[in-house]
């Protein structure tokens, strides 16, 4: 079994391991894969098995299946060198989790391992085992074990190296994956990871361009059919071009990812954990986006290929996806979607006439980039005020250009809130959906709902056309 194993199939022919290219034509990941696959059903949502449910396998039939695990990665361990480290302590964390009697898992020591972007090279592999939760995925720590591919062409390294300094960001793509990445997760996050302490600092985060430059080309594709939109033929031939989307998206990623950290930002950042109204995460996420437009329109007067890209990519993703995706319940990507088309509507940079919708493809730069002002303004200015009163000016913001529910407490202004309660207090008074979708974007989602729903899952090598 061992020889099977040390080999792969390519084209029907069994080729000795040194010989392997890819890690996923090696039979040990597909090994690995099943195991992990038997292993997720059984666990519970913290990630401990529990052997005295309805259903739950024998200690004997997950302790194999650990084993099978332990062992797929120990095979494959020596085709990726430079994870040798990981590799062993996640040998180890799987063990220690199955002699401890599978409880909470804790992979502290093999998360703390894995330092993939100390390495950052374009095409490199890494095999990733983790007990997880997939952000717009699974929410249960389940098992997950996947190979990705490192994004870092030599433009981007020179870009990061030379203006928009990023140690911690990784460009990703798939090369396969289990049941938990078989959804709408675009990220590799090691805040997700189960562990028995977090640690001071993560010193990676991963984004999967692949899937979110095939998710982009399928929905657009469908939203510029729906709509009438008559395309400029270099846009018509990105969205047939899936390297071409996943070099923009791996650039403003990196951009966006370092916004969060950058800019006259309030004494209260949006990456600790907090309790706000789901309009300030609405507006910090589109003032990253529009940071990666305006770096964007920069790049491109300085001959960055890729830079024209990104900016067709941040109008197109924001305007078309965001807003008709996912449920209403404080949708605050939704919320930034529905505020660029509103603001571009309010300028006349894109008009709904003769039930087509036309784009000033001239004036989009300047007018984005004049919202983009807008929003890092009212950070400027919230330096000097107090939490509340930035929250309200943040309000008056989005309801300048999107109208409230007509049930909102917090459209009728301060007197109508009880301002004696602390500011995380009253966001209960927050409506779910506290600015509704408009009647065009009613209409826009019932259009691309089957769409956003079939990207599900979805990859480089998914087919990513829409029937006409």
């Amino acid at each position: 079994m061992a020889e099977i194993l040390s080999s792969v199939v390519a084209e029907g022919v069994i080729l000795p391991a040194e010989r392997v290219d890819r890690v996923v034509e090696h039979l040990s990941w597909a090994a690995l894969k099943d195991a992990v696959e038997a292993i997720r059903p059984w666990q519970s949502k913290d990630g401990s098995i529990d052997f005295e449910a309805d259903g739950a396998p024998p200690r004997a039939a997950a302790q194999d299946a650990v084993d099978q695990v332990v062992r797929a990665v120990e095979e494959l361990a020596p085709l990726l060198p430079h994870d040798t480290a990981y590799h062993q302590a996640l040998v180890a964390d799987l063990r220690r989790w199955a002699e401890g009697g599978f409880g909470v898992p804790d992979f502290l020591d093999s998360l703390l391992a894995f330092q993939p972007a100390r390495g950052r090279a374009d095409g490199l592999q890494h095999l990733v085992v983790f007990p997880m939760y997939t952000q717009n995925g699974n929410p249960d720590r389940n098992l997950e074990a996947l190979v990705v591919r490192v994004v870092w062409p030599d433009w981007l390294a020179e870009l990061e190296r030379t203006r928009y300094d990023n140690p911690l960001y990784i460009g990703l793509a798939f090369e396969d994956f289990t049941s938990g990445y078989d959804t709408n997760s675009a990220v590799l996050f090691p805040e997700t990871i189960a562990v028995r302490e977090v640690p001071e600092r993560f010193s990676w985060g991963g984004i999967f361009c692949d899937r979110e430059a095939a998710r982009f080309r399928r929905v657009s594709e469908a939203a510029v059919q729906a709509l009438g939109i008559e395309l400029p033929a270099d846009v018509r031939d990105m969205l047939a071009d899936q390297r071409r989307c996943q070099e923009a998206f791996a650039l403003w990623d990196m951009v966006h990812d370092r916004t969060h950290s950058h800019g006259d930002l309030p004494f209260d950042p949006f990456m600790i954990k907090q309790r706000q109204p789901f309009w300030m995460y609405g507006l910090e996420e589109l003032r990253c986006d529009l940071t990666a437009f305006k770096e964007a329109v920069k790049l491109e007067a300085e001959g960055i290929a890729q830079a024209r890209d990104v900016q067709y990519a941040v109008i197109f993703d924001r305007m078309f996806r965001f807003p008709v995706t996912g449920d209403r319940v404080r949708n605050y990507d939704g919320l930034g979607g529905q505020l660029l088309f509103a603001y571009l509507h309010q300028h006349d940079v894109v008009r709904w006439t003769d039930n087509t919708l036309h784009i000033d493809w001239v004036r989009a730069p300047q007018v984005t980039n004049q919202l983009c002002g807008e929003i890092e303004k009212l950070y400027r200015d919230g330096i000097d005020r107090p939490k509340l009163v930035h929250w309200f000016k943040a309000y008056e913001l989005v309801s300048s250009y999107l109208a409230p529910h007509p049930g909102s407490v917090w459209a009728k202004g301060p007197d109508a809130l009880d301002l004696t309660q602390p500011p995380r207090k009253l966001v209960d008074d927050v409506l779910p959906d506290e600015f509704p979708l408009s009647m065009f974007y009613e209409a826009l989602a019932k259009k691309l709902r089957a769409v956003v729903a079939s990207t599900k899952g979805i990859t480089a090598d998914s087919d990513v056309k829409v029937a006409a």
